[in-house]
């Protein structure tokens, strides 16, 4: 049995996903014209976006890598943030952009980003591949959004169940009967 059995059905194709990408790369640009950034990655889920994205960005841009856990293997949130790795380095006096897979109860990036806030950088902005707002918990709100989508557990192009489906190229809706079991 194939990964791509577990989809009930596909939500963004690879050309739709490429399509959204160069949006975003595109406003970016746009409004950090004459500006450095430094993009921040929240790993693992973001890993996609991030590689496509940073090739889409037409300005000067470094990019460096947060892991923070709150999921655990299960599919809720606990709001129990840790960050497994920091960053590399001082983000004082620097634009900061964090990129997101998906943007859902908020609990992680809204920690995430009052953490770098304390760190003093010139700016902080969120940037999310998927916005789900019916899971909202947090108040927090993305500056960049790719897509909303529905509330249904989605993976694929980094986003994933218990590490798996991560690689799939498109994003999909996993069967409940995956997640439930």
């Amino acid at each position: 049995m194939s990964m791509h059995d577990d989809i009930a059905k596909v939500l963004f194709s690879e050309e739709e996903l490429s399509a959204i990408v160069s949006r975003l790369g595109d406003e970016i640009s746009r409004d950090y014209a004459g500006k450095e950034l430094l993009m921040v990655s929240v790993l693992k889920g973001s890993v996609m976006i991030m590689a496509d994205l940073m090739r889409k960005v037409r300005i000067p841009a470094s990019i460096d890598f947060m892991s923070v856990s709150a999921y655990g293997n299960g599919v809720k949130n606990t709001g129990n943030v840790q960050i497994i790795k920091d960053l590399g380095q001082d983000i004082r006096g620097k634009n900061v952009l964090i990129v997101e897979d998906i943007l859902d109860s908020g609990l992680t990036l809204d920690y995430l980003k009052h953490n770098l806030e304390s760190r003093g950088p010139a700016s902080i902005r969120i940037c999310t591949l998927f916005d789900k707002p019916e899971r909202r918990v947090s108040a927090i709100k993305a500056d960049y959004v790719g897509a909303r989508v529905p509330d249904e557990f989605i993976v694929g192009y980094g986003l994933d169940y218990a590490e798996k489906y991560r690689n799939l190229p498109y994003v999909g809706v996993l069967k409940p009967e995956i997640y439930t079991n």
